[in-house]
């Protein structure tokens, strides 16, 4: 693409207070996304933006040791937290969904008991009408009543294979017979439940009498069903059945939703969205792709907001600070992308919700001024007479202790109010380096994650490939430092010493491994001396694709209200192409897909090589930023015989050509600034008025908060681990004329506006 040497800042989206950030807003974008390109000024010059802050307005909870009347529950069931049972009474174990009865009564519905048809004989089926006392900010004690129930039952004997109290005249329902997780309610009052043993639709009366047989799914089997053939190859898998229901608005079709990945699925991410006739008592045959954010996550609950339009729960496995994916998107069964998967734009993401009452305030891990719900199972949503939407959770009891370690969770209600607020832009962009990894391991959903509920205008990948091709976030391609490879017995012969760029490594490489490979390692912190609370992290999290990391920042919102930028920077593309694994064209083919293959989307490329940016120039729209070392030079020059270093690069006539090929230069501070030799910041260099004179944007590299990598003059402390003064050391480059910052804490970063 041409290049207009014309000054053309790219994005500064965010720079917000302190004040702001205590009140962590996620906001959902009603405007559309601004251009890298636009020159929109700072803070006292830049255009408002309309989005949307979900915000914390009601809670209530149960407590998780809360009993009803009848038979002993949990004989069974895994201890936890203290907790053995069994229990005198049955147990309420969180609410898989829920109905709004529009007098501040719900039907509350648990699922099958203690997890598994083996354990939860003694767990009876029920949907419960609760009365919550909201929390609010003028009062309410947050309880929640439980006022009746109906028990699910099989007194019509409907059912033609054997359970559990079969020979009883009620046969009351356990969860060694069905694994209930979603319900709606028909306009005739009838109770349509979706189930994970079969996967099958359930029809119950107002009273909780089956009406008819279980509705299978032509095709689809979990390994409990009851009537799987012997020899018979469930593809669904066990307990990723109808997590999800909704209904139509006309009440007549049903959308259960396969809770995971079919066993014989080639794209893990997809889940399957079925659609049901209720008049004709059989499924249409229509059915929907929706692609989730990494291949664990699992679809949780399912809303319907208006006609052909749903809100699907989207979550992850993990809980407390662990959590990476609570979120809520919002599909139109009439919208899909190019690669045939449902469009999805962010409502809510759950662990980043304001809170500015402080409502649950000291209730354990995610309640303050930042709410989240960082539950394991966040398994209810459902819109409110109001607009507000109500989210629920099934604790698995005595299992989850997202809130407090070591006790089980409460059942809990929180209504979200989405407030449209006006929000200006901050001058000064700010790069979420490989993440947040100040907190997380580095270059894992869970380090972006992080960085986007800190508010970073874009997440970074680093970009190196598989033997087969994918391209992945790692900050070097020799992966011994950040992944468990070294303790695992199978790759022990992978082990090898390679030249890269020049320089001799031993180690694990990523070319060396196939993506399916990879996929079974898990990330670890790489500095453990220097943070060693990210450690709590080792071995939780998978290498990402750059796909996905792509995908959840299109997905994702920052702070300013606008749709969060990804900035990967392509690593050793000499060596990639010398081993035939380009790394150019992957990586244009996953921003296409991604639909961010454009001169307006919030996407950077970078490399320290020159070469492989001029060839990207004439593959992409997107911008393109050159890196910029205060020693050394360019690989791709050394492999050429090109004589000019990065020096060459910041003199007038250097930033002139880069200005012809990029949008923008990425420095390492001390090209900006150099350090005297006592170790204190020194005198400005001229290049940043030169990059500007040459129509390039400035962002500087690498912010870190502890002592080690600060200035003399902002250390806080002998100790090298210790926290310094990053703020002061990051305004005295703004002052200087720098645009951006790439940093490990964000949350730090951002305030420097």
């Amino acid at each position: 693409m041409s290049r207009n040497l014309s000054r053309r800042a790219l994005p500064r989206l965010i720079a917000l207070t302190a004040a702001v950030v205590a009140t962590a807003a996620v906001l959902v974008p009603v405007s559309a996304v601004a251009a890298p390109g636009d020159d929109r000024g700072g803070a006292s010059g830049a255009p408002s933006v309309r989005a949307v802050e979900p915000t914390l307005v009601a809670r209530a909870t149960l407590s998780a040791d809360h009993l009803e009347s009848g038979p002993a529950s949990g004989a069974l069931a895994s201890p936890a937290n203290g907790r053995v049972g069994p229990w005198a009474g049955q147990v309420i174990p969180g609410f898989s969904a829920a109905i709004d009865n529009g007098d501040g009564t719900f039907w509350a519905q648990p699922d099958n008991g203690f997890g598994t048809k083996a354990n939860s004989a003694d767990f009876l089926l029920r949907n419960y009408l609760v009365r919550p006392d909201w929390q609010t900010a003028g009062g309410g004690d947050g309880s929640i009543a439980v006022e009746r129930f109906i028990s699910y039952n099989d007194r019509k004997r409907v059912l033609d294979f054997p359970i559990v109290n079969g020979s009883t005249p009620e046969r009351l329902l356990t969860g060694a017979d069905f694994d209930i997780e979603s319900v709606v309610r028909a306009k005739d009052g009838t109770f349509w439940v979706g189930e994970e043993f079969g996967p099958f639709l359930l029809h119950f009366d107002a009273k909780g009498t089956l009406l008819e047989k279980p509705y299978s799914l032509t095709g689809a089997k979990s390994p409990q069903n009851p009537y799987l053939l012997a020899g018979e190859t469930p593809r669904v898998r066990a307990s990723r059945g109808f997590e999800a229901l909704a209904a139509s608005a006309d009440g007549r079709y049903l959308y259960p939703v396969v809770e995971g990945s079919y066993a014989d699925e080639t794209d893990l991410r997809r889940r399957e969205v079925h659609e049901f006739d209720t008049r004709r008592g059989a499924y249409t045959g229509r059915t929907w792709s929706y692609q989730v954010d990494q291949e664990a996550n699992v679809i949780g609950d399912a809303f319907t907001v208006r006609k052909n339009v749903l809100l699907l729960v989207e979550r992850d496995d993990f809980e407390g600070d662990q959590a990476v994916t609570k979120r809520i998107y919002e599909v139109d069964l009439r919208r899909a992308d190019s690669q045939g998967y449902l469009e999805k734009t962010l409502v809510v993401d759950a662990l980043h919700i304001a809170n500015p009452d402080g409502i649950g305030d000291g209730d354990g891990y995610g309640t303050g001024a930042v709410f989240s719900l960082p539950v394991q199972s966040f398994e209810t949503v459902v819109q409110l007479k109001d607009g507000n939407l109500l989210i629920a959770n099934d604790n698995n009891y005595p299992g989850n202790d997202a809130r407090v370690p070591g006790t089980p969770d409460d059942t809990e209600f929180d209504v979200i109010d989405l407030d449209t607020v006006r929000i200006t832009p901050s001058d000064v962009t700010i790069v979420g380096h490989r993440g947040a990894s100040g907190y997380r391991p580095e270059h894992t959903l869970a380090s972006y994650e992080t960085a986007i509920v800190q508010c970073a205008d874009y997440i970074e990948p680093d970009v190196v490939s598989t033997k087969d091709g994918v391209l992945v976030a790692r900050h070097e391609n020799e992966i011994g430092g950040t992944t468990d490879v070294s303790a695992r017995a199978e790759f022990a012969s992978r082990r090898t010493t390679k030249t890269i760029d020049g320089a001799s490594i031993t180690g694990w490489f990523t070319e060396d491994f196939t993506l399916a490979e990879l996929r079974t390692l898990r990330a670890k912190e790489r500095l453990a001396i220097t943070r060693p609370a990210n450690t709590a992290f080792d071995g939780l999290y998978q290498v990402p694709t750059l796909d996905e990391v792509i995908d959840l920042a299109r997905h994702s919102v920052s702070c300013d209200g606008r749709q969060v930028g990804v900035y990967p920077e392509t690593k050793h593309p000499t060596y990639f192409d010398s081993i035939g694994l380009s790394l150019e064209e992957p990586l244009v083919a996953a921003l296409q897909a991604n639909g961010v293959d454009r001169a307006d989307a919030p996407v950077i490329v970078q490399s320290f090589e020159v070469g492989n940016l001029r060839e990207l120039d004439g593959m992409t729209n997107v911008h393109l930023a050159q890196l910029v070392n205060s020693a050394g030079r360019p690989y791709d020059f050394t492999a050429s015989g090109d004589p000019r270093t990065y020096a060459d690069l910041v003199t007038p006539a250097g930033l002139a050509e880069v200005a012809g090929y990029a949008d923008g230069v990425g420095l390492e501070k001390s090209v900006m600034i150099p350090r005297t030799p006592a170790g204190a910041l020194g005198t400005p260099t001229g290049v940043i008025a030169d990059a500007h004179a040459a129509g390039l944007t400035v962002h500087g590299w690498t912010f870190r908060l502890e002592n080690q990598f600060l200035p003399a003059q902002f250390r806080s402390s002998t100790d090298p681990n210790a926290p310094g003064d990053l703020l002061g050391e990051l305004r005295v480059f703004v002052d200087a004329g720098m645009d951006g910052a790439f940093s490990d804490q964000p949350d730090v970063a951002v305030t420097v506006g």
